[in-house]
């Protein structure tokens, strides 16, 4: 058995795909899977499924997904009811969140280790765990819960694993994507610093430039700040001709 939250939420059993049937019961599995083994409230589970106004039945409602979330993931992976809670007792069970996590940990190990194929083989396995937006299929309640740390944690990884390879000199294959991600993510410094050295790398100084000046009035028009010390240096390091020597994880990015 395998539990899946990193895009719709699934449960593997023999390969085999279970999708829950309906949004609720997806909700409920995957807020106690992403507790990890703690109990939730029937409060924090009603939050989750109808926000601030549960229905006279949240309490039966809850118990009815319970039960069936029980029979799918049957007798070797406990949901045990606890006091006004639940817990659902499967750190035995492979779970592609703790799988990334794991992956990713290793990876950026590796890459504060200076062991950059074995940080790029980590960081590239971990991020193929996602399929997709995680909790693609639970209520918006949850989503809003919890997605925005599941994101962030997925952006660090992948600025890990194109800083790997930059250093790896994989620059020219990188420019496409990291055009997408700086045009998605028009203030997140670290992927404009990336972008602006696969360019000088490139021989595109020029457009490097462009690319800093460009985030420097986002950020003034935007947040009323200067770029921080990871886009200010590499913008030197490209004017002095030093721009190997300017990686992300040497300023602890």
């Amino acid at each position: 058995m395998e539990f899946r939250i990193l895009g719709p939420v699934r449960i593997l059993t023999d390969g085999l795909e279970d999708t829950l049937s309906g949004t609720k019961q997806r909700t409920m599995f995957a807020a106690l899977v992403l507790a990890g083994g703690r109990a939730l409230s029937d409060e924090h589970l009603g939050r989750m499924l109808w926000d601030t106004n549960p229905p006279s039945t949240a309490g039966a409602q809850i118990h009815t997904y319970a039960s069936r979330i029980r029979r799918r993931i049957g007798p070797d992976v406990p949901l045990v009811r606890i006091r006004t809670g639940y817990r659902l007792m499967a750190e035995h069970v492979p779970c592609d969140l703790a799988r990334f996590a794991e992956l990713s940990q290793s990876g950026f190990r590796a890459l504060r280790e200076q062991r950059f194929e074995l940080a790029a083989e980590q960081l590239r396995t971990a991020l193929s765990l996602w399929h997709g937006e995680a909790l693609a299929d639970v209520t918006d309640h949850l989503v809003f819960a919890e997605r925005p740390q599941l994101d962030e944690a997925r952006l660090e990884a992948l600025e890990a694993r194109i800083e790997v390879d930059l250093i790896l000199g994989r620059h020219r294959q990188l420019i496409s994507e990291l055009t997408g991600l700086v045009s998605q993510h028009p203030m997140r410094e670290r992927f404009r610093a990336l972008m602006m050295t696969a360019l000088y790398r490139s021989e595109r100084q020029a457009e490097a430039m462009s690319l800093y000046l460009d985030g420097r009035r986002i950020l003034a028009d935007e947040l009323g700040v200067e770029p921080g010390r990871l886009l200010a240096r590499t913008y030197e390091a490209i004017l002095s001709g030093e721009v190997r020597t300017v990686m992300p994880h040497q300023l602890n990015f």
